[in-house]
């Protein structure tokens, strides 16, 4: 099987350097692809292919153009990943998955360095503390152990180096044998996703809102802080007049957005740990199965008042992490109707409420009496559900 690892590393300057260089040739591959395919379907009505396209750029557009010399200069799998990339975007756009490909931006676009093993003999080797990649060469890893060291059974495939928020990290796929799978316990566990709290689940478990906590908060009250100083500086540049607009006052602006950058990632750090961390207790019941609610994402977001609230507390990761791991542990992931009356049916008698009101967070049956928590008495129908799907 291939499983994907990430850590953080920490180059040379003489590697952040090189990074940096093949992240930007990358983007500009990408780019221009994209402006070369619209040129010729405009003019041909024909698509070129992303293996055609670095045939034409290789043998028809380097040799006859001295000017982009400084394209050979970087790791050619990486411009070669970079055209593939660009080509499956527009493939998702003709097939009618996404819309028309975005040109990367610079400091705005995720762009990877891409590498690869070259040929069977060929190992990327992985030590304790550091990774040999090729056209870097030896770079310390920041954690110790987080990718296996054992050539014999972990063989690293490929791999990505990318920046986010001046921090620089490596993802690799290694190959490795398939864990066995472990004996699974009689009973199924219903989860209700809400705002209030992260999860309830049918077995009593309640994960709390991590948003909601004082760390959070404070972080959150920082970056408001930090993003009003970014705003006045852009403020400030608009008033300068052009001969007084100089380099120094730009390089502020780069600082103040690093800054934001970094409580942004700090952010997003805290909840994927915390939603991690809820993914790998609910596995470690082992379940038979496992019942989610398939929510309607889009449609809460178009709610202006629970929107950013909503974005926070990452659903769509949460089903695709827990999808992940429920297939490694052979646990089978139902997902429920998405009009399956989860919260207003009654779990005792089967009654429904249909004047259930969103600020009820006590379940109180008229006609049997039935009295639990609102979201507890949703997990326990969604346990039982009988009306789903299984997630592939």
């Amino acid at each position: 099987m291939l499983k994907a690892y990430k850590t953080e590393i920490f180059p040379s300057p003489k590697q952040k350097q090189k990074i940096h260089r093949t992240i930007g040739v990358c983007r500009f591959i990408y780019n221009f692809y994209l402006a070369h395919n619209k040129k010729i379907y405009e003019k041909e009505k024909r698509f070129v292919s992303g293996y055609d396209f670095s045939k034409w750029l290789n043998q028809e557009f380097l040799p006859v153009n001295p000017n982009f010399s400084w394209i050979t200069k970087v790791s050619s799998k990486s411009i070669k990943q970079s055209i593939m990339n660009a080509d499956r975007a527009f493939r998702n756009f003709f097939e009618h998955r996404t819309g028309f490909p975005i040109w990367k931006k610079k400091g705005n676009s995720n762009v990877k360095m891409y590498f690869v093993k070259n040929g069977e003999k060929q190992i990327i080797s992985c030590e304790r503390h550091r990774i040999k990649i090729p056209t870097l060469g030896w770079v310390r890893l920041k954690e110790k152990g987080d990718i296996p060291t054992n050539p014999k059974t972990h063989v690293i495939k490929n791999g990505t180096v990318s920046i986010k928020a001046g921090r620089y990290y490596v993802s690799v796929l290694v190959e490795e044998a398939a864990p066995a799978k472990p004996v699974l316990n009689d009973f199924g566990i219903g989860i209700d996703l809400g705002i209030k709290d992260f999860a309830i689940c049918s077995n009593g478990k309640f994960f709390a809102n991590i948003n909601k906590s004082g760390h959070i908060r404070k972080l959150e009250k920082s970056l408001k802080r930090q993003q009003r100083k970014l705003s006045g500086k852009y403020e400030s540049l608009k008033k300068l007049s052009n001969n007084l607009k100089g380099e120094a006052t730009r390089q502020n602006i780069r600082k103040q957005i690093l800054k934001v950058q970094k409580l942004h990632h700090k952010l997003d750090c805290i909840r994927t740990d915390s939603l991690n961390k809820v993914i790998s207790e609910l596995v470690k019941t082992k379940p038979m199965w496992m019942t989610l609610e398939n929510l309607n994402i889009r449609g809460m977001m178009k709610n202006r008042h629970l929107s950013k609230t909503i974005a926070q507390q990452k659903f769509f990761d949460f089903r695709t992490k827990i999808t992940a791991k429920c297939r490694v542990y052979g646990i089978e992931l139902r997902i429920a109707d998405r009009f399956y009356p989860s919260s207003k049916l009654c779990h005792q008698c089967g009654c429904i409420k249909s004047d259930l009101k969103l600020s009820d967070r006590i379940y109180l049956c008229s006609a049997c009496g039935y009295t639990a928590d609102r979201d507890l008495n949703a997990s326990l129908n969604l346990r039982d559900c009988q009306i789903y799907q299984v997630a592939s």
